[in-house]
């Protein structure tokens, strides 16, 4: 793996774009599967909210969630379905597609006849593999900000930097006195500063 490729991977994840869902069939039972892209556990909390109020005469919302680019956040449930037979198969699913910051919900409603433990995990890792086909993948990166004052006839200098590096520019105030926020990969973050530091008249306020 070269430098590049290796950067590129160092502060970057896999997520979903946007809203999927459908429905899988099996022996009468219905399993309606929605996938998220979330950036908290808040999210999360207000989506399986909104779900619950939408299917409110479900038997079960089994769900599994991945936050944070290093995947340590997760969580499965199976909602009264057999120990690991729900929650757990969705998680795999989220895990297998290397995702983060995704969170898929399956919603069943029981139809008259038993699937059997074996079953139910085909089922909903059917479902959520169904769930994550219907979404896109992309992928998405880490940001740092760095925030900086400098007098107004320093900005061709700042102006630069911001072209040559393709940083963003969030926050600013423009006057005599310039600040502005500087926003860039999380893998650029250390060389932006020390480029920072030899540029005359900026001075670094917070990074």
């Amino acid at each position: 793996m070269s430098e590049e490729d290796h950067q590129s991977e160092s502060d970057s994840f896999l997520t979903l774009t946007g809203h999927s869902s459908g429905l899988y069939k099996d022996r009468n039972s219905k399993f309606f599967f929605h996938a998220f892209p979330v950036r908290n556990e808040e999210e999360v909390k207000s989506l399986l909210e909104r779900l619950k109020k939408e299917f409110y005469d479900a038997g079960h919302h089994c769900y599994a969630y991945v936050l944070g680019k290093e995947q340590a956040n997760y969580r499965a449930s199976d909602d009264g379905e057999p120990h690991n037979s729900a929650g757990a198969p969705i998680l795999g699913q989220i895990k297998s597609a290397n995702l983060t910051n995704t969170l898929i919900v399956v919603i069943r409603y029981f139809g008259g006849t038993k699937l059997g433990v074996s079953g139910l995990i085909q089922a909903y890792k059917t479902s959520a593999q169904m769930a994550i086909e219907a979404n896109e993948i992309i992928r998405e990166y880490v940001m740092e900000e760095v925030k900086i004052r400098f007098p107004y006839e320093a900005m061709n200098d700042v102006m630069k930097l911001v072209k040559s590096h393709d940083l963003s520019i969030g926050d600013q105030e423009m006057g005599m006195d310039c600040q502005m926020t500087l926003k860039m990969r999380a893998s650029l973050h250390k060389g932006i500063l020390e480029r920072i530091k030899f540029l005359e008249k900026v001075e670094i306020l917070s990074s």
